[in-house]
């Protein structure tokens, strides 16, 4: 689509912001470039004390034709959907979450209703649960619920298929499942047919890894960290440890964790009753952690605890890192988590986790499948 030199200009002054009509580039009086640029400064521009308390803009007039009108949070989201397409009104719903208009997103259900949920929506409902009134709280608990089920059936085929894969290489099957060939084995066992004639090598027997039984289930101990830094990850966490409750070849407790502990492992099947359980903030214990989550070892090397957290220790060093030493050479299998989730950007303490790397604890920044991976690594011994 051509565009008039008038219109051109307007575009440079919607993505060179309000600066730019100190140089002469504004959006030329078009009311449709004029909304735009309302919408965009709405959500970019700072807001004074008031932001988030009324949804309304501060006192200062924006330049560029705007007039008299104040847009407010409730406003916003509905020209929003209007003039843009989904995917830049996720983009941009994303922002306001982050910038402004939290307390009436928390007080207004009807704001939630017209928000895509997503997980960024409900980092922001976890966050600020304590601002919702009743009403809103039943809606962001439905949120929370559609959202930690989207995750949970992206991640579980995956997840599931990884660790009800983890096969025991002592012994054989009768029972023909696929990703359980031992190709090795049946090779060996038909080199005996091989046909030297046509270069084929005719198999009459395959050979099968068993499966792991569950009348010895592993146990997985999944410890997360509640400090706000670690939010998605908990929520992947969290998810994790649903998934992994529903397999019947794992045992599954959960910990959540700062100065204190909080054993949810009643509640590992219900995430998003663990989730707005989840208590954000103070301080950081992960050695009461580890010592909490060493007394739930029945079977150390039937054992793995999966570590969530930043490695930001808030008490001695010295500690922590003997207690994963002792845990370790107990057989407790010990994986640590900077980060776990798709998008993950990893702030975590890294000396720390290589202190603790050398006492025998495994260090991943990964993706759900890729911790699936590596348990069903140990799992298969």
């Amino acid at each position: 689509m051509s565009l008039t030199p008038a219109q051109m200009l307007a575009r440079w002054r919607l993505v060179l912001g309000e600066d730019a009509e100190a140089q002469g580039i504004g959006t030329g009086g078009d009311a449709q470039f004029d909304r735009v640029e309302k919408l965009i400064g709405f959500l970019f521009k700072p807001a004074d004390a008031n932001d988030g308390k009324d949804g309304k803009r501060p006192p200062k007039d924006r330049q560029g034709g705007q007039g008299d009108s104040q847009l407010t949070v409730p406003d916003w989201v509905d020209q929003v959907r209007e003039l843009f397409p989904h995917q830049v009104k996720e983009v941009m719903e994303r922002e306001l979450i982050n910038r402004r208009g939290i307390r009436e997103l928390m007080e207004k259900p009807e704001l939630l209703e017209k928000i895509e949920p997503n997980l960024d929506l409900v980092k922001t409902l976890l966050t600020h649960k304590d601002l919702m009134n009743e009403k809103t709280r039943g809606l962001a608990r439905k949120i929370i619920e559609q959202v930690v089920q989207e995750l949970k059936q992206k991640m579980k085929l995956q997840v599931e298929s990884a660790l009800t894969g983890a096969i025991r290489r002592d012994r054989h099957s009768p029972r023909k499942v696929y990703r359980n060939l031992d190709l090795k084995t049946t090779l060996r066992r038909n080199l005996k047919n091989f046909d030297a004639n046509t270069g084929k090598l005719l198999v009459d027997r395959l050979f099968f890894y068993a499966a792991e039984r569950k009348n010895r289930p592993w146990h997985v101990i999944v410890v997360v960290d509640q400090s706000g830094s670690m939010l998605e990850s908990a929520i992947f966490s969290t998810v994790m440890a649903s998934i992994f409750y529903e397999l019947p070849s794992l045992r599954t407790s959960l910990v959540l964790f700062d100065t204190q502990v909080v054993d949810m492992s009643d509640q590992v099947g219900q995430p998003v009753d663990v989730l707005l359980a989840v208590q954000l903030g103070g301080g950081t214990d992960i050695t009461l952690a580890l010592q909490y989550a060493e007394q739930l070892v029945r079977e150390p090397k039937r054992t793995i605890v999966v570590l969530i957290t930043d490695f930001y220790e808030g008490r001695s060093e010295t500690e922590l890192v003997t207690q994963v030493r002792e845990m370790s050479e107990a057989g407790i299998r010990m994986i640590g988590l900077g980060a776990l989730g798709y998008d993950a950007r990893p702030s975590y303490n890294k000396q720390t986790a290589g202190k603790l790397r050398k006492q025998g604890m495994d260090i991943l920044v990964c993706t759900p499948e890729r911790l699936a991976e590596c348990m069903a690594q140990i799992i298969r011994g």
